[in-house]
């Protein structure tokens, strides 16, 4: 398997155990072909107002340049343009799902964190979807998202997720960022900071506070053969799905539980849950909505001085640094949440 199938939003231990189910005879066959392939300018918009005095006044602010492709089920990327930023919605609601996934995620990022796109300075938003045939899982590949259509039994199709477009953007915002090792506690990092950012594009749109929110990652990719709701519960790891064919959600919620292995890229997926739990933690105990303060402490953090081999201690500290910018309140609640799930002493 390559290192770029490894970073999809479905873990390569869960499309494993897929691929051994009777019970799912065609998802079994679209998880091993999924595990065998792998994976391989500024822009801004004009709102317009009326003054007190009746003027007309043109605003300029930054906007999304949004492309998305289709791969017609081959592995050749980029594939055929489908719609680009000006152009009306298209018959394909799986393009259209993708194309306003990649508006929320820049909306969140500059509304949240005043930052233009994943670079921060404009860069284009593209996306591919109809990756091969029955392809089960969407990646970020270092310069696009893509996204599968799923096998139809056990996986739905990616795009109908906003926390999963979210998340796999993120990985562009921390390779422009920190650019955390992918393996072990960095790895886990990784997937946990792209988990928050899913989780708040979600939020975002939704208007939804850290209370109303459901914590789920890919809450709505798996069939309604699948005895589960997501991929991950950031508030509840180790409870998004618990099915006879698949398993049970490995993800601890505390240090305690940390697994060490060798696969998944040292339990980069498994792992993420135990700073999952301790955001969601922090925003729940803040309240309001989420990117407000603990979202903010934890931009702050991987936009700071974090380096690209951080564990999981190195990154409580910053985000507890950077938590006491926003104020006290948002710096108590987050140095809690990091105790409470064993990362830091009480």
């Amino acid at each position: 398997m390559t290192d770029g199938c490894s970073r999809g939003v479905v873990p390569g231990y869960l499309l494993a155990k897929l691929a051994q189910s009777e019970r799912f005879p065609k998802a079994a066959a679209a998880a091993r072909q999924t595990l065998v392939a792998g994976r391989p300018p500024f822009r801004a918009r004009i709102d317009l107002s009326i003054d007190e005095s009746g003027a007309l006044v043109a605003e300029l602010t930054d906007a999304p340049n949004r492309t998305v492709s289709d791969a017609a089920n081959t592995d050749r990327l980029p594939g055929l343009i489908v719609r680009e930023e000006d152009d009306p919605p298209v018959d394909d609601e799986t393009g259209n799902e993708a194309f306003d996934g990649l508006g929320a995620t820049f909306d969140l990022l500059l509304a949240a964190f005043r930052r233009n796109s994943l670079n921060d300075a404009g860069a284009p938003l593209d996306a591919t979807v109809h990756y091969g045939v029955d392809y089960d899982n969407a990646f970020w590949d270092g310069t696009r998202m893509v996204f599968g259509d799923g096998d139809g039994e056990v996986f739905a199709g990616f795009t109908r997720s906003v926390s999963v477009i979210g998340h796999e953007l993120g990985h562009g915002v921390i390779q422009h960022t920190a650019n955390l090792e992918y393996r072990n506690q960095p790895g886990a990092l990784n997937e946990s900071i792209a988990d928050v950012l899913g989780t708040l594009t979600e939020q975002f749109l939704n208007g939804q506070t850290a209370e109303e929110a459901t914590w789920l990652i890919g809450e709505g990719i798996f069939t309604d053969a699948v005895q589960g709701q997501a991929l991950r519960s950031m508030i509840a790891p180790g409870t998004a799905y618990d099915d006879d064919e698949l398993g049970k959600d490995p993800q601890p919620a505390h240090m305690r539980d940390f697994v060490s292995t060798t696969e998944d890229s040292g339990g980069v997926h498994i792992n993420s849950g135990i700073p999952n739990r301790a955001f969601a933690l922090a925003a729940r105990a803040l309240g309001g909505h989420a990117w407000e303060r603990a979202g903010l402490a934890w931009y702050r953090a991987l936009t700071g001085e974090l380096g690209t081999t951080a564990k999981f201690a190195d990154f409580a500290a910053a985000t507890i640094t950077a938590a006491a910018t926003v104020d006290a309140d948002t710096e108590r609640a987050v140095r809690a949440a990091w105790a409470e799930v064993g990362v830091i002493d009480a």
